[in-house]
């Protein structure tokens, strides 16, 4: 079974692609193709804030985007050097909440504690926000991309959770997409294929070109979402899902499509 993922593949230098390993490792054969561009934004704003850890109560990371941007900040060296100095130990008296591994890996990259991983989603994190913090507290910094869903801030709200929203980056599809797109499928056949969707951005800018490509054929592909966020979005655009991920990881999409395979052959 082939596995396309529309998704960005894990950085070059750091070893192979976890959901590449991992699917390999379940017998199929997966390629990621980027469905994503990102232009980073506010920076000078974002770091603004990040300098005065006393003025909030914690943070809140719902996108590993949104880390990007923190790391973008500190390879300019005298934002580092305040960074590793005094920042850093200042932010972790307090916490920063994150959602998914990726997200929490990032966070640990450039020293922070995160917590709230396991939460999976916007919906579990910002119930797991709400139980631990205090509608009196000091309002959580919130560095967010332009598309970002407005589930966590509307909890958050409605609980008397202070949260300070900031715009660090805006999302475009992706230059090479449909030429990639076009690319794969004219050598692969769509009935021994899966498609995993790794975002509701994805959806968005994928959906036209694969309907187009794939035309009558469309139904024998087998879709997958990574994620209930993203099994929502593909929902709501008419795609049938086969299978969703039961956490946003690599062993679970494997897991999930090998699942979701064997029963319908049952």
């Amino acid at each position: 079974m082939k596995v396309l993922l529309l998704k960005d593949p894990k950085d070059k230098d750091s070893g192979p692609d976890p959901y590449i390993k991992e699917l390999g490792l379940y017998g199929f054969e997966a390629t990621l193709i980027p469905v994503l561009s990102f232009e980073f934004i506010s920076l000078e704003s974002l770091f603004e804030k990040l300098s005065h850890p006393e003025s909030y109560g914690g943070l809140v990371f719902t996108s590993p985007r949104a880390l990007e941007a923190i790391k973008i900040c500190l390879k300019e060296n005298s934002k580092n050097e305040a960074w590793s100095k005094s920042l850093i130990q200042r932010w972790n008296t307090k916490p920063a909440y994150v959602v998914g591994k990726a997200t929490a890996s990032l966070a640990e990259e450039i020293g922070l504690m995160p917590q709230g991983e396991k939460s999976g989603n916007a919906e579990k994190l910002a119930e797991y926000i709400c139980s631990r913090e205090k509608p009196s507290s000091s309002a959580l910094l919130f560095p967010c991309g332009a598309l970002k869903r407005e589930v966590l801030p509307t909890v958050l709200r409605e609980k008397g959770v202070p949260l300070e929203s900031l715009t660090v980056y805006q999302t475009a599809q992706h230059t090479d997409l449909q030429e990639s797109l076009s690319s794969y499928f004219s050598q692969q056949s769509f009935v021994d294929c899966s498609v995993g969707y790794s975002s509701p951005s994805g959806v968005r800018f994928c959906l036209q070109h694969i309907q187009k490509l794939s035309g009558d054929f469309i139904n024998h592909i087998k879709f997958a979402a990574i994620g209930p966020t993203t099994a929502e979005a593909m929902e709501a655009a008419g795609i049938p899902v086969g299978c969703t991920a039961e956490s946003p990881t690599p062993l679970a999409l494997a897991a999930g499509i090998q699942k979701a395979l064997h029963l319908q052959n049952c």
